[in-house]
């Protein structure tokens, strides 16, 4: 099976019908066929992280993303048709994931909002690493750092294999963290902490840990809410 994740800009006008429209959208593409679809949406509930939100030239963001997983992205087309019905414009991707922290603390699932916020960071290979070097420094290095100094109980990392719409921004990587309702506005409540010593090494060794495969100008970041379906 594939893995595939669309970024969505909603349309012009769209004001607070979108959020709805987006769970009907999640509930068609089930009826479709899709599996595993998680819908992460810029919603009210995610408001008092708006500060969190970054963007890049080339990663301007979405306002939702839907992932789901088929038997091959090359029957892809009655889903992205649902896609084109409500969306101003979509970006399509199939990806390799990994999951080296599973939710197990808050599963949710029938289009419950799962607890907290999914922090949503989309990466590109710096230019002055391989491929092969930004993923081991990412994946056999920073993976660990990430779990141990932030208040994480959930984590995906989604390696792009393969753009899918032509028009889709270079993203390589798209990355989801779980974190609790405070670490919205709260630096205490998202790293790891029990004094202001601990949570001053934790800052330091996330940066130091991240600044060696991503190049912080070429990054996107949107905090969203996270909906499971099935």
């Amino acid at each position: 099976m594939e893995k595939l994740m669309y970024l969505l800009w909603k349309p012009d006008g769209a004001g607070q019908a979108w959020p709805q429209a987006m769970h009907q959208l999640a509930s068609a593409l089930c009826q479709q066929g899709a599996c595993r679809l998680r819908l992460c949406l810029d919603d009210a509930d995610v408001a008092p992280a708006a500060a969190m939100r970054l963007s890049s030239p080339g990663i301007p963001l979405p306002d939702a993303i839907i992932a789901f997983w088929m038997d091959s992205a090359s029957q892809r087309a009655p889903y992205e048709a649902l896609l084109q019905e409500v969306c101003r414009q979509l970006a399509g991707y199939t990806v390799a994931e990994s999951e080296p922290l599973p939710n197990t603390l808050h599963p949710a699932s029938g289009g419950a909002r799962t607890h907290g916020m999914n922090h949503v960071v989309f990466l590109q290979v710096p230019p002055r690493l391989t491929r092969e070097e930004w993923l081991s420094l990412w994946h056999d290095g920073h993976t660990a750092v990430a779990i141990e100094t932030q208040q994480t109980f959930g984590y995906r990392q989604n390696v792009v294999v393969r753009r899918l719409t032509a028009d889709a921004p270079p993203v390589d990587a798209i990355v989801e963290e779980n974190f609790p309702p405070a670490a919205m506005t709260e630096q205490d409540a998202f790293y790891r902490r029990s004094t202001a010593e601990e949570l001053a090494t934790n800052q330091k060794r996330m940066y130091q840990s991240c600044k060696r495969f991503i190049d912080f100008d070429k990054m996107g970041r949107l905090p969203t809410s996270e909906y499971n379906y099935n």
